[in-house]
């Protein structure tokens, strides 16, 4: 679907990606369960943001690698499934999750944006992620079109997902932060899904 090959594959990725308990996720319902939907909402925009700009600057790399070296984009290929796996192996080996929640006081809609903005732009591997992860769904003669629409995936299962998180309302997101039992859970199945998919990517890469 529009040039995304594994096009499947790529859509389950990004679920069990959103499904990582990680800083952005912990701020979203921080300030959803101290402060209501609506700084939930506005850290949702803040780290969707961050993660547009390195989205962009991902996106502007690849097209000029597969513009100027194939062999030089293959071998991206199979990094981003080596990579998927060595994040899968990471997450099943994690100790058990701390809580992430940090006193907080009642702060305008704006200040919760601009948390959220920092907290994913604070985080650069993200941007490496994305040079890993979407050459995996892409072929050498991809258009711009392409790389709008991995963006524009990612960007609204990330949107859909942490709404979510934000209208599941403050006494969900306040047991989820207590119940580190839980966080772990998911990151030990989260991982062992990404191996799959690195594993399953990198041989219909061949």
């Amino acid at each position: 679907m529009l040039g995304i090959q594994n096009y499947a594959s790529f859509v389950a990725a990004i679920v069990v990606f959103q499904l990582i308990p990680g800083p952005g996720t912990i701020a979203i319902l921080d300030a959803t369960a101290r402060s209501g939907a609506r700084a939930g909402l506005a850290t949702v925009a803040g780290t969707l943001l961050g993660d547009l700009c390195y989205m962009l600057a991902a996106v502007a790399g690849l097209a000029a690698v597969m513009a100027a070296n194939q062999l030089l984009f293959t071998a991206l290929q199979w990094f981003g499934a080596a990579y998927l796996c060595w994040i899968g192996l990471q997450l099943m080996r994690a100790p058990r999750p701390a809580d992430g929640a940090v006193a907080e006081l009642a702060r305008p809609a704006a200040a919760h944006l601009r948390r959220g903005f920092a907290i994913s732009l604070t985080n650069p591997k993200v941007v490496l992620f994305f040079v890993a992860f979407f050459p995996l769904f892409l072929s050498p003669d991809s258009s711009l079109l392409t790389l709008a629409a991995l963006i524009g995936h990612v960007s609204i299962i990330s949107l859909a997902y942490q709404g979510m998180l934000v209208t599941a309302g403050n006494a969900a997101a306040a047991r989820f932060r207590r119940s580190p039992a839980a966080r772990r859970l998911v990151l030990r199945l989260a991982g062992l899904s990404l191996v799959g998919f690195g594993i399953k990517l990198a041989i219909s890469n061949r």
